[in-house]
């Protein structure tokens, strides 16, 4: 059975500036956790066109994690190791897919709609009786929920955290029954790896990972409110490309050298290093968006 959870995360701003203050926190936090090799490579960044949705925007990225997995993970993998995330941005609707070729039965799926609220609709994702019936709902709080100590900085601590410029903050407990503005990001989150022996475990340490990932990263778009709020779309699009150059180039050089030394055994034709898998031919054209799967690391935000 794949586990399902649905995260309902508050953020003391508007649907209209999370969309920028998102963007810029994804940029920058994947160039500040990128190094040494690991980290976050856009692979692609284009617009893209759903018969739904309208307009939107499709981003393909690896995301190579090794070293930070547990040991009893790193012991079933290969040393250069990365996760595909696809990701359709129909801001306020966003879909989002992680895959691993090394591990054909790995999937998680995230589904995200965004409203002006505290996380009070109950179906905001027009989930089925039966999706209802199967999933678990957490409401996380971004200033009050354990956070790992090593993610901890005093100055992005929400609890005593102010803006200068709009001067919202700090959030004090109940601080979402109360709050104006205030918009809620809700998403639907299914993991699934089903192998024998191992599902439960993985699939609750993948929720523990997007729990952790989540806190982080809108704690982090709040703190940094400063920084993004006088940005516009255009503006944050091109401070968006402009790191993503700085972070492939912190992830690519160590990357590329292992491809040529660690290639597994095999043709030794193209393609058979698992960190050199070309890009699918979906998305070189328009990517199509993803079918929800019954049943069935960042942009997750």
């Amino acid at each position: 059975m794949v586990l399902t959870k649905e995260y309902r995360i508050c953020m003391p701003m508007t649907v209209d500036e999370y969309q920028i203050g998102q963007l810029y926190m994804i940029a920058r936090h994947s160039l500040e956790q990128s190094g040494n090799g690991e980290g976050v490579e856009v692979v692609e960044n284009k617009e893209c066109v759903d018969p739904k949705y309208g307009k939107g925007r499709f981003t393909e990225k690896r995301v190579y994690l090794s070293s930070r997995l547990p040991y009893w993970i790193q012991a079933m993998i290969p040393r250069i190791f990365y996760v595909t995330e696809k990701a359709w941005n129909y801001y306020p609707h966003t879909m989002t897919e992680y895959t691993c070729s090394f591990l054909p039965r790995f999937y998680i799926s995230i589904q995200t709609s965004y409203e002006n609220n505290n996380g009070c609709t109950e179906n905001c994702l027009n989930l089925t009786p039966e999706q209802l019936a199967e999933r678990v709902v957490e409401h996380l709080d971004i200033a009050y929920d354990e956070l790992s100590p090593k993610h901890y900085k005093e100055e992005e601590d929400l609890r005593f955290f102010q803006s200068k410029k709009t001067l919202r903050g700090p959030l004090v407990e109940g601080w979402r029954n109360n709050c104006n503005p205030i918009m809620c990001s809700y998403k639907v989150v299914k993991s699934s790896f089903e192998v024998w022996g191992l599902q439960t475990r993985v699939e609750e340490f993948l929720h523990s990972c997007i729990k952790e990932v989540l806190l982080l990263g809108h704690r982090q778009a709040f703190a940094w409110i400063d920084e993004w709020i006088n940005m516009t779309y255009e503006d944050v699009r091109q401070y968006e490309e402009n790191l993503q150059s700085q972070t492939n180039n912190l992830v690519k050089p160590i990357q590329n050298d292992e491809d040529s030394s660690d290639s597994p055994v095999g043709t030794g034709g193209e393609g058979d290093s698992i960190s050199d898998i070309s890009v699918s031919s979906q998305s070189q054209s328009s990517p199509k968006s993803p079918t929800a799967k019954k049943g069935g690391y960042f942009s997750w935000f």
